[in-house]
């Protein structure tokens, strides 16, 4: 999958004081919707059914792997059947040497993808003449996340933050239909569409949301950065990014505005 400006941001964190011991059980989609057809009911999902997995990936690289020992829950009755296993064939064979125990987690994090609107935006344009044309028309859809870090030993919500990233579609479509002749027609059509995958919009949503609560909750003393100047940049760029999100500019124009996401 293509690392996006979100990610690649994440990715370059300055580490913290200390990884923090996490664990992901779920990250269910409660959207409750199929995805989208102007033609017949789909069965399919309209978002990853992964999600999980997904943020899993995105803790494990966050800050090239220094900020999270991220340690398996997801499908922990694998883990443990197959420790099981090795138990046992040691017990018999090798006269019990026992595994290591596991590692356990000082935070969970929780979450879900909560929303998924279709068509928050729609329009288009067109113009014929004589027969020939073009017309284009775009859509826009928003996925929405939720993410939460949980404390093990008090069960305080340490921070929670919700994130939204925007899903376009475009159509281009061109042609032409006049008579060449008496008994002559010329037709003709041509065209593409581009539909931004929803899996990339949906982890990119997970990414911001791992930024936020990273950011969060070194304003907060949670946690922090090892370099304090490099954290202290970090966090002023982010909100320096969100407070313009906030008065409605959009991501291309706070591109423009301050270049791509930078680590420091």
């Amino acid at each position: 999958m293509s690392a996006t400006s979100t990610g690649l941001t994440v990715e370059r964190l300055p580490p913290p004081v200390q990884p923090l011991d996490i664990a992901v059980y779920a990250f269910p989609d409660l959207t409750g919707q199929n995805e989208p057809n102007e033609n017949y009911s789909e069965l399919s999902r309209a978002v990853t059914q992964g999600g999980a997995d997904i943020l899993t990936d995105v803790l494990a690289k966050a800050g090239n792997g220094q900020w999270f020992n991220v340690v398996e829950r997801a499908r922990v009755d694998n883990l443990l059947r197959e420790r099981t296993i090795i138990e046992q064939t040691q017990t018999a064979f090798t006269g019990g040497v026992s595994l290591p125990p596991l590692r356990f987690a000082g935070t969970l994090i929780e979450g879900s993808i909560v929303g998924y609107d279709t068509n928050t935006v729609t329009g288009g344009a067109g113009a014929r003449y004589l027969g020939i044309g073009s017309f284009n028309e775009y859509r826009k859809d928003v996925v929405t996340v939720a993410l939460r870090a949980v404390s093990v030993s008090t069960g305080r919500v340490l921070t929670s933050v919700t994130t939204t990233k925007t899903v376009y579609s475009v159509r281009v479509q061109g042609g032409a239909f006049r008579f060449v002749a008496i008994d002559e027609i010329l037709e003709f059509e041509l065209g593409y569409s581009r539909n931004e995958p929803e899996i990339f919009a949906t982890r990119e949503a997970m990414e911001l949301a791992v930024l936020a609560m990273i950011v969060e909750g070194a304003e907060d003393g949670q946690w922090a950065f090892a370099d304090a100047a490099a954290g202290s940049a970090v966090i002023q760029n982010f909100r320096r990014r969100y407070e313009l999100a906030r008065l409605g500019y959009s991501p291309e124009q706070i591109e423009e505005m301050y270049g791509p996401q930078q680590e420091s």
